[in-house]
């Protein structure tokens, strides 16, 4: 047994809405960052058959452009899909507590809700359709896409 090496695997896929807005900053680098909160809904029928439901709250971090496109895209509600790794982070509280959070860090994030942005038509607006955008230093393109990961109802759910 002390032969059996373990894969190491850290993959995460989420969707759910925002719990708030964004939070976007930029480290002493001038590298942005944003940070943001969403709830993902869980139903279930419990042992009398009654449909429940639970709400899981999940952190995400983005860097980068995938950062800055979520600055300029997502809001209070916005949907989303995220796919990254979780990550953990230790810090010391101002009241001297020790603190740590497991995040997702992310990778790519689809954003599906539609947009209206400005052009010259009848109403002066268009539907934007829903858009993926990608943390491109942190992929490896060789690798598929995530949709392998998804059933066909979630796949139809996001087009």
């Amino acid at each position: 047994m002390a032969d059996l090496k373990m894969p190491e695997v850290n993959y995460v896929i989420v969707s759910g809405n925002l719990t708030k807005d964004p939070v976007f900053r930029q480290t002493t680098n001038s590298t942005p960052v944003v940070n943001f909160s969403i709830a993902s809904n869980r139903k279930y029928k419990d042992s009398s058959s009654q449909w429940q439901e639970d709400v899981c709250y999940v952190g995400v971090v983005a860097w980068n452009k995938l950062a800055e496109s979520c600055k300029e895209r997502l809001r209070k509600g916005s949907a989303v899909l995220v796919d990254g790794e979780l990550q953990s982070r230790n810090w010391k509280s101002e009241e001297g507590y020790n603190r740590s959070i497991v995040e997702i860090k992310a990778r790519r994030i689809q954003f599906l809700n539609r947009t209206k942005r400005p052009n010259n038509g009848e109403n002066g607006y268009s539907d934007e359709e829903p858009a993926v955008f990608v943390d491109e230093e942190s992929i490896d393109f060789t690798e598929d896409s995530f949709d392998k990961f998804l059933s066909t109802e979630e796949s139809d759910l996001i087009k």
